[in-house]
């Protein structure tokens, strides 16, 4: 096989001690030589490793993504101006040929120096720093809700169904009344007084939700975690500001991204810190999504193809998508009628299959949006009735049909000719 780098180095990463292996040109005609030698993982010994291999001459080098372990070899290896090439371990299993019982780290440099390994998608610094925070900031949000849900579950406990009769537990007038329990307050009567707004029509209700058996040690348990929910949302809130500064240089392109339905400002924040917002890594739309996990798998064999599951990627990509999906079911739009055709295909209690591809839409609506730098155009909720002439004239009969087994005669009139409505039943 043909040398891609002629002077390379493949590097098997541990939590205490790197392996790499050198393979340099020998001095007979196609000859190589292979040096092999064992670093520990500490910084300045990484440091040493990589003027090591910069006095060698090596211009590439390659290593598996294990865990967090590579990131500060990564960094070692990128201060000597040397091309790093994170390979996926899977992908690298997959790669034929090993007969013998090499090292792990000469394995990946042959099949490096021979430009068989495919690298990762490693973001730039100023990328790599809002996904910290946008990352962090998912996990707290989570935290936050287990929080709520834990003292739900306090609560609930007590005999006190606030919850039941309030839209949630944590809005402004169920917090009044789970301090007021708190603070030793248990006259049902007075705690449904607490209630504001809308919820003060459901007293009656209120006033049995909070007659339970509420006790000092449940008291001390609702504080606990009330506080550690506040503790929280102080702590989003400040990373909603760090997030807004780590996302100010890519300002143009998240306002472009809010213009699609179902994304908001921080799934935009989102779909930048995980793509880096250039989309000449991603030659179409459907590379994107495949790289984000919202594609099917590939199970063809004999020219057939086979069910298969969606495939791993960017799971936080994923999410966000996901999310944003389910935001857009009961919208009037392009995305919102993809989302009910697809639940109605696929049946009650699959509506999860339906969003996922629906996110799919909205990632490549994302890549469209992304790659030619302009706004999402609504094509209306109608559009896929009108998208073709044969599915419009397929809908016309659909609906003359079911009424005509429901006993009505229909006369069907083109529209824009000045006649009664389109469709007249007698």
């Amino acid at each position: 096989m043909d040398i891609v780098h002629p002077r390379v180095a493949g590097i098997d990463v541990h939590k205490k001690i790197i392996w790499v292996a050198v393979r340099l040109p020998g001095e007979a005609p196609g000859g190589r030589t292979v040096t092999v030698r064992k670093f520990l993982a500490f910084w300045r010994s990484l440091q040493q490793m990589a003027a090591w291999l910069a006095e060698l001459g090596v211009t590439d080098a390659a290593m598996e993504s294990t865990g967090v372990y590579w990131w500060p070899v990564y960094h070692a290896l990128a201060g000597e101006r040397i091309e790093v090439c994170v390979c996926n371990a899977a992908h690298m299993r997959n790669v034929p040929g090993r007969k013998t019982d090499l090292k792990d780290c000469q394995w990946i440099a042959q099949l490096h120096e021979h430009g068989l390994l495919r690298p990762s998608f490693i973001p730039a610094a100023e990328v790599a720093g809002l996904r910290q925070r946008t990352r962090y900031r998912k996990k707290l949000i989570g935290q936050r809700t287990s929080e709520g849900q834990r003292l739900s579950k306090v609560l609930e406990d007590a005999g006190i169904k606030i919850d039941s009769v309030a839209s949630k537990l944590l809005i402004k007038s169920g917090r009044k009344m789970v301090e007021a329990l708190i603070a030793g307050e248990r006259n049902p009567g007075r705690l449904a007084d607490l209630a504001e707004g809308v919820l003060r029509r459901k007293t009656d209700e209120l006033q049995m939700a909070c007659d339970g058996r509420f006790t000092a040690a449940h008291a001390q348990m609702c504080r606990l975690h009330l506080d550690a929910y506040d503790h929280l949302t102080a702590q989003i809130a400040e990373l909603d500001q760090l997030v807004a500064e780590a996302a100010a240089p890519f300002a143009a392109v998240i306002a472009r991204l809010v213009t699609i339905p179902g994304i908001g400002q921080r799934t935009a924040q989102v779909i930048v810190a995980e793509t880096g917002a250039d989309m000449s890594r991603f030659s179409s739309p459907a590379r994107l999504a495949a790289w984000a996990g919202l594609a099917p798998g590939d199970n063809e064999s004999a020219g057939k193809r086979k069910r298969a599951a969606a495939r791993k990627g960017d799971q936080h990509l994923r999410t966000a998508m996901a999310e944003s999906a389910w935001a857009t079911a009961r919208t009037a739009t392009r995305p919102g009628a993809r989302f009910r055709r697809l639940a109605r295909r696929f049946g009650k209690g699959n509506e999860n299959k339906a969003a996922v591809a629906v996110a799919h839409t909205l990632l490549c609506i994302a890549w469209a949006v992304m790659k030619h730098d302009s706004d999402y155009t609504e094509a209306g909720a109608d559009y896929y009735d009108h998208r073709d002439r044969r599915n419009h004239e397929h809908l016309v009969r659909h609906h003359q049909q079911a009424l005509a087994r429901l006993g009505y005669q229909v006369t069907l009139t083109p529209p824009g000719d000045g006649s009664p409505p389109p469709a007249q039943a007698a």
